[in-house]
């Protein structure tokens, strides 16, 4: 199909009216850099000389700073542990300008964080100190309460299941019949181990290797991945589907149709955080009325020009007009 180039102007200059909820795991990255010049006499591991270090929102605080870039109003809904990381991580939260009222706090629980060690450029090591039992019934009713109390401020929802204990089956039940109810969007950056929890949502956004275990179908070639498709719509019922195939750019299945968009990306330098950029701008777009086919071009642009930056990146409002009117 011929890009629409005024269509998709339109439909991204309504993003700054729009207001989504992201309910899911918070989750804190923690970068540690330095040097390696020596072994340990302890044991046969570098010392790596820290010099520097960095926090930043990953997890579903991630997908929060990629809606606030593209010009929505976002707040986020999970559950943050009662430590000095829950505080920094509350921190960064609204500092990006994002809502912080659906957040709970659990005393028995830690805060995700997740420390990346790296020397030379090289990750040496990651430490991740998490929970990811499911959170207690109390807390995740607690959560569900402010989700139905606000839902109405809302044009749409996305659930990012990180696996740590915010997304369990009930509370998935519970907030696609209430968002089916009062007619709003909800889309799912699915979990693999939890794929049967997400029936009768608007969309579904896996990678390919999460859409494979989706199906319970192990591919052998690009020409199968329309099977693929396929299968899921058929075992889960979303309105649509979105597989994201990295440096092929993405498949869309919706309307009993389905169409392979190449990807619009220069060159891939890093991946990380794609995917957080897919579901935030495909999302926004259905909620600025844009067909399930325009919301997957303004996501594969947005993604396009996110894996040109190094380390999660985002993008903004211009830079995917600008990238837009340059195809």
């Amino acid at each position: 199909m011929k890009i629409q180039k005024n269509r998709l102007a339109k439909i991204i200059s309504r993003f700054k009216n729009k207001n989504i909820m992201v309910v899911g795991d918070l989750v804190l990255d923690h970068y540690i850099f330095g040097k390696v010049e020596r072994v340990s006499p302890e044991a046969p591991v570098p010392v790596v000389w820290a010099n520097r270090e960095n926090f930043v929102c990953g997890g579903a605080a991630n997908v929060g700073l990629n809606l606030v870039s593209l010009g929505a109003k976002v707040s986020l809904c999970g559950c943050l542990g009662r430590d000095h990381f829950g505080n920094v991580l509350s921190s960064l939260i609204k500092n990006g300008g994002i809502g912080t009222e659906l957040i709970v706090a659990d005393k028995n629980r830690p805060t995700t964080l997740k420390t990346r060690i790296i020397a030379q450029h090289q990750q040496i090591v990651r430490l991740d100190w998490e929970s990811v039992e499911f959170l207690s019934y109390d807390t995740s009713r607690m959560l569900f309460k402010k989700i139905s109390q606000n839902i109405n401020k809302f044009d749409a929802v996305i659930i990012e299941d990180y696996g740590k204990g915010v997304i369990n089956p009930n509370m998935v039940g519970d907030l696609v019949e209430l968002c089916t109810r009062k007619k709003k969007i909800v889309t799912v950056d699915p979990k693999e181990e939890h794929i049967d929890y997400y029936t009768n949502v608007t969309s579904l956004t896996p990678n390919l290797k999460e859409a494979q275990a989706a199906a319970n179908m192990k591919i052998r070639s690009k020409e199968e991945i329309p099977l693929l498709g396929k299968a899921i719509m058929e075992r889960l019922n979303p309105k649509s589907l979105l597989i994201t195939l990295g440096e092929d750019g993405m498949m869309l299945f919706a309307d009993n149709s389905h169409y392979h968009i190449p990807t619009t990306a220069l060159e891939v330098f890093d991946v990380t955080g794609a995917g957080d950029t897919v579901i935030s701008a495909f999302t926004l777009a259905l909620s600025a009325g844009a067909s399930f086919y325009d919301a997957a071009l303004i996501s594969n642009f947005a993604a396009g020009i996110v894996v040109e930056k190094l380390g999660a990146a985002t993008t903004s409002k211009k830079e995917l007009l600008q990238r837009i009117n340059a195809k």
